[in-house]
């Protein structure tokens, strides 16, 4: 190695300068004309409550230029294939680094989306199979579950001096069950929620949603294709028929000289109803589907989604079938003893990701577990798992939240996950509301001092300590308790659950009091979600209210989520004698130049796509004669500005006294959304403004006992006091509720504690506490109440 002669200079290098994150006059959805300098290579935590601004600053001002700068680095023809992103409201953005945004975004629901494809686990163990196992039965991709077997021959031309055919067979070895597809599950259509085989098709044998009698489309199709008797019940087809009635191929008619086709019932319902994502669809439609269609385990693959050939080579006695299957901890042991030096490299690799795996808290994860299935907080520790061992550096990460659906005994380990970023050279940037992880913090951005339009400014920038001796909400909150209650509910009942199996529970035995305030926690994994949605009885009058996201577009606002809108516009037409459906922005209402979107879309192909305010309704997005009608003195784009709290003074008394709209703006009021304006679109609100949205939705329904899955997730600290007063109404007016919780101050205000463990994976599924939360911190016999008894001081 050369030696060095020169030293090195007390002079700050021109290159050395650049060690801030300059944002000026920020303007994204609620922000002020923020302005802030954020260190690089430090570990920066945004705090506020929920809808102060954070995201919009973090992921839709500096992570969404830096990633928009990057591409804009690829040439035209690339870009036509990349999302195309707006440069962001703000005026000067300066020193940003490459960005690496690890969100909460639930990871593809596909079918044949699993852990082991969404991590590059799979890959690697398809090349190790193909390589080692024993019978060889073909390259990596005769392991796949997403690759069919396919065979073809036939005469190719080969031009190659004289022209001449040549006879060429092709084969390709898939491992994709051939029965399910990949899936694991078979579906099955029962037919008798599609048709009264009692009655003839003029009639009106068919049950299914929006088939009417005199439909074009779909009955008629039917009754006038000359290949049915229309006037014969369907009980009394013959085979012929009822194999065209079910099953014919697409098949060209004529109905009153309209060319139409032809299909049979079955094919036809998969491809209108169970070819799309059943959460996209309406609420009466997917009830249908939920009756119509019942999921059985594949009886030829046994739900392994691997052909035969595939499940039978095997290394060591395990198949690749049995390896997807382990505990990704148990997976990661049985690697680590294979010592195979052909394959080195390769081995490496997979100890590497699969280490991480366990590293992260995840190791009670298998392989083959369906993605969609995890929730936000584990979806985003599986996207965390490729930067874990990456070489790079001068990255900034973004994170939201990374403690979601953590125990408090594994925060500890993603606050050193995260530290480990920044000590690698990195900026680290983390939007969160533990008060373990603003800790941590260099630098602490508050954002606030309310929500939606009472926030969007900066109201402390500092250290953590600063922020406790600043003042503001998060500093006034940073050090909150929650204390044990002195006395407890009585139950009412009980709700039995005998020999709980689902997913790794074994065997669980366990009454759910009724009537009180139920907290069900462990660690990541034990086994609540299997408990409380996998276990409860049907029948048991349940509302469940889980953390899956929520589908609308940007047409979607809380008024028509909830359902308020339709009471309005009843209101509305009402008072001025017209039809309800001129009150809509989708539907007669509608402004004809934007059609009710109150806003022009320009495609620029690989550009970004520009938004300009129709300029024929100012962005209010009715016709100018439906804003003529009023209620109480209000048009209804003035009713749709309105926020939450001032709709329920408005719609409470006098003359827009509407009970209806009355009772859901309260629920709104309930769940601490009084400041949304009721046409916000549901595109710009935050995670856990998403969240209470859905809580004050499923508050409407009629239901004994209420299952809550995690319902802090995305709330501030003084948010949460407001949840448990919530709670306390709840249980109070005569309900049961049953909350999936980690937070400490939850569970010290529960009435019972049931406490799952004393691992994740197979080393949960026990029930290991069932008691008050005295008890449990009196008893200390658990994780659990460990870190309770720290978090209430005794």
């Amino acid at each position: 190695m050369a030696k060095r002669t020169d030293t090195r200079s007390t002079a700050l290098h021109g290159a050395d300068s650049h060690d801030l994150i300059r944002v000026h006059g920020a303007r994204e959805n609620n922000l002020k004309d923020v302005s802030i300098e954020i260190p690089k290579r430090r570990l920066t935590v945004f705090t506020g409550v929920s809808g102060s601004g954070k995201s919009s600053l973090v992921f839709d001002t500096i992570a969404a230029e830096s990633q928009r700068l990057i591409n804009e680095t690829y040439s035209a023809f690339v870009q036509g294939f990349m999302p195309t992103l707006a440069r962001p409201e703000v005026d000067v953005l300066e020193g940003l680094t490459t960005a690496i945004v690890v969100d909460q975004q639930r990871m593809g629901a596909d079918p044949r989306s699993t852990v082991g494809t969404a991590t590059d686990a799979n890959a690697m163990l398809r090349i190790l199979f193909s390589r080692l196992a024993d019978p060889h039965i073909g390259p990596p991709s005769a392991y796949a579950f997403n690759v069919p077997s396919v065979r073809a021959s036939g005469a190719i031309t080969v031009e190659r001096g004289a022209k001449k055919a040549v006879k060429a067979t092709f084969t390709r070895t898939g491992g994709m069950c051939t029965r399910c597809e990949g899936r694991g599950t078979v579906s099955d259509i029962d037919l008798t929620q599609l048709y009264d085989d009692s009655k003839s098709i003029a009639e009106g044998a068919f049950t299914i949603p929006g088939w009417k009698s005199d439909s074009f489309w779909t009955v008629r199709v039917y009754a006038e294709s000359g290949l049915l008797d229309p006037n014969k019940p369907i009980c009394k087809y013959t085979k012929k028929e009822m194999q065209d009635f079910l099953y014919r191929e697409p098949t060209k008619v004529k109905v009153e000289g309209v060319n139409l086709t032809y299909e049979g019932l079955i094919p036809k319902i998969q491809k209108s109803f169970l070819s799309k994502d059943k959460e996209a669809l309406q609420p009466h439609i997917r009830a249908f589907v939920e009756r119509a269609v019942t999921f059985t385990t594949c009886p030829e693959c046994d739900g392994t989604r691997l052909s035969e050939g595939a499940r039978s080579s095997k290394i060591k006695r395990i198949s690749i079938a049995d390896a997807c299957a382990m505990q990704i901890s148990d997976l990661a042991d049985w690697v680590s003893d294979l010592d195979e030096p052909s394959v080195a490299p390769l081995l490496a690799a997979l100890r590497h990701t699969l280490d991480s795996f366990v590293e992260i808290g995840l190791g009670y994860l298998s392989l083959d577990r369906p993605s969609g299935t995890l929730s936000g907080g584990e979806a985003q520790r599986v996207k965390m798992i490729r930067h874990l061992g990456s070489s790079l550096t001068d990255v900034t990460y973004v994170f939201d939240e990374p403690t979601i659906g953590l125990h408090p005994h594994d925060i500890q380990r993603m606050n050193n996950l995260l530290l480990r970023l920044r000590d690698k050279g990195n900026t680290v940037l983390v939007v969160e509301h533990k008060p373990e992880t603003i800790a941590i913090a260099d630098h602490v951005v508050d954002l606030g001092p309310g929500a939606g339009s009472g926030g969007g400014s900066v109201c402390f920038e500092g250290t953590v300590e600063g922020l406790r001796a600043g003042g503001t909400i998060t500093g006034r909150h940073l050090d909150d308790r929650a204390a044990l209650k002195d006395t407890v509910r009585t139950p009412t009942g009980t709700l039995e659950i005998r020999g709980a199996t689902a997913h790794n529970l074994q065997g669980v035995d366990v009454d759910i009091p009724l009537g009180v305030l139920t907290v069900v926690t462990g660690v990541a994994g034990s086994g609540k979600s299997s408990l409380v949605h996998g276990s409860i009885p049907a029948g048991a009058g349940v509302v469940s209210i889980d953390q899956s996201a929520i589908r609308g577009s940007r047409r979607s606002n809380p008024a028509t989520y909830t359902g308020l809108l339709d009471p309005i516009r009843k209101a509305f037409a009402k008072a001025n004698g017209v039809k309800p459906a001129l009150f809509s922005a989708n539907s007669e209402g509608a402004c004809p130049s934007c059609n009710g979107a109150g806003v022009i879309y320009t495609d620029l192909a690989m550009m970004a796509g520009v938004a300009t305010t129709c300029e024929e309704c100012e962005g209010k997005r009715y016709q100018a004669s439906v804003l003529d009608y009023h209620l109480g003195g209000r048009d209804i784009s003035e009713v749709l500005a309105m926020s939450v709290t001032e709709a329920e003074e408005f719609f409470g008394a006098g003359e827009a006294h509407t009970p209806a709209a009355h009772r859901v703006l309260d629920r709104l009021a309930d769940v601490g959304l009084g400041y949304l304006s009721l046409g916000q679109p549901l595109t710009t609100l935050s995670g856990g403004e998403r969240q209470r949205l859905k809580l004050a939705t499923h508050m409407a329904e009629k239901g004994g006992v209420y299952i809550l899955d995690e319902p802090t997730t995305g709330l501030h600290l003084a948010d949460v006091e407001h949840l448990l007063g919530l709670l306390d109404r709840l249980v109070d007016s005569g309900k049961s509720v049953i909350v999936v919780e980690h937070h400490q101050a939850v569970m010290a205000h529960a009435d019972w504690i049931i406490d799952l463990g004393p691992g994740a994976g197979h080393d949960g599924g026990r029930i290991v506490f069932e008691g008050t939360p005295a008890d449990l911190v009196a008893d200390r016999s658990t994780l659990t109440g460990e870190h309770l008894a720290a978090y209430v001081g005794t």
